[in-house]
């Protein structure tokens, strides 16, 4: 890529907001949204959320497979799959089930994550081919496209709240804006999917069998799980263990800005001290800030506020390093890329499945229930523990398996 194709960076950064909006905040949003206001179980939520997993790991690396086989198409179908990314998150908020709300759930999610899975592992490949002309290389992408990521998650996060305040339908209108924003960042990078510098397809075996690569797959599932977890009951924890149901959409601002505002901090430690040495920092803060969670109660939400800050700015360094690391590794490896964002891409949903099909029915069993306004002691005790200790004993995990493994920037 000469300088003057060099990559749009600001494009790299809408299209990882827009992206962005449509993952986590969806997971946190969409099944507190069908179980408050279409009376579905949490527990076939689960279901539902683990079947789509099960999916996911056969049409991720299935996607990273076509992917690099798309060519001079390629622009042409990253469109389609935009659209189809669009339409499911209209069906989903904007348009009351027309079936059983929960195969209505269940079809709308799996077409939005479908099209979320081809865009994802697409999008995280070209970052490859882009870092190869900058000057910053792949951490410089990493800042870019997940600052950008973090400021989608925090409009996504806080835009339903606000939206109450002009609207009786908030998330029609959040799927209205979502799907307007949508098609401006598909516009804005549909120069940018230029061909790799590599054209001889990678392939599943070939990244597996790496060791340093396989390793990061394994640190990437494992330290994603906390923040699967604590994604996965966060409304319901403020809703229910704070008592702050009113201050849940700002929580939540603070947290993603936290996470934005950190990600461009975290990438310049990582170049200048390791990218190593920058992830234990970032776990040892969160393994930190948990530890406080499990001692909040009711009205806590100055304290609970700090936690969003630390723990948020402990994340940005999860999103922009793990990335950019196994994009550095793929870059000897594969420089496709496809095939192996395909695999990262499907190891980190994984967790968010673990998650719900793990916590969901351990909260129904305890007593929990999402629609009433008082909690049995069972049911507090059982969502505070979930939701403070589990991060802390993974992150203790990932700690131990970030130790073991290689990375590419201390073998250059």
């Amino acid at each position: 890529m000469s300088t003057a194709q060099r990559p749009s960076l600001p494009s790299f950064a809408l299209f990882g907001g827009f992206l962005a909006a449509a993952g986590l905040p969806i997971y946190i949003f969409a099944p507190t949204f069908y179980a408050e206001n279409y009376g579905v179980g949490l527990t076939a939520i689960a279901a539902v959320l683990f079947w789509l997993r099960l999916l996911d790991a056969v049409q991720d690396p299935l996607f990273g497979w076509i992917s690099e086989r798309l060519g001079r198409e390629r622009g042409f179908w990253i469109g389609f799959a935009g659209f189809i990314l669009v339409g499911a998150m209209i069906l989903l908020f904007a348009i009351p089930p027309r079936t059983a709300p929960l195969l209505w759930f269940a079809l709308s999610i799996t077409g939005l994550f479908s099209a979320f899975s081809f865009l994802t592992i697409n999008f995280y490949a070209q970052g490859i081919t882009a870092a190869a002309s900058l000057p910053g290389g792949h951490m410089q992408v990493a800042a870019w496209r997940e600052t950008g990521a973090l400021i989608g998650v925090c409009l996504a996060a806080v835009a339903p709240g606000l939206l109450v305040l002009w609207t009786q339908v908030p998330m029609l209108s959040f799927a209205l804006g979502f799907a307007a924003i949508g098609l401006l960042s598909l516009w804005v990078m549909r120069r940018q999917w230029v061909g790799p510098t590599q054209r001889v397809p990678s392939n599943f075996k070939l990244i597996w069998q790496d060791l340093p690569a396989r390793r990061l797959l394994v640190l990437a599932f494992v330290n994603a799980l906390p923040v699967a977890v604590s994604s996965s009951l966060f409304l319901f924890f403020v809703t229910h263990r704070l008592q702050a149901t009113a201050w849940a959409g700002a929580l939540l601002l603070v947290f993603f800005l936290s996470a934005a505002a950190s990600a461009p901090i975290w990438a310049a430690l990582a170049r200048r001290y390791g990218t190593r040495r920058a992830l234990l920092w970032s776990m040892s803060l969160a393994i930190a800030i948990f530890a406080v969670v499990g001692f909040l109660d009711t009205g806590d939400v100055g304290l609970f506020a700090l936690v969003c800050v630390i723990s948020g700015a402990s994340i940005g360094a999860d999103l922009t390093l793990m990335p950019a690391a196994f994009a550095q590794r793929l870059a000897v490896i594969a420089p496709n890329g496809a095939q192996g964002f395909g695999l990262w891409s499907l190891m980190n949903k994984l967790t968010l499945a673990l998650a719900a099909i793990a916590l969901f029915p351990l909260l129904e069993m305890a007593g929990f229930d999402a629609t009433a306004s008082n909690q049995t002691g069972q049911a507090l005790f059982t969502l505070t523990f979930l939701y403070a200790a589990c991060p802390l004993f993974l992150k203790l995990v990932a700690i131990l398996l970030l130790i073991k493994t290689p990375l590419q920037d201390e073998q250059i």
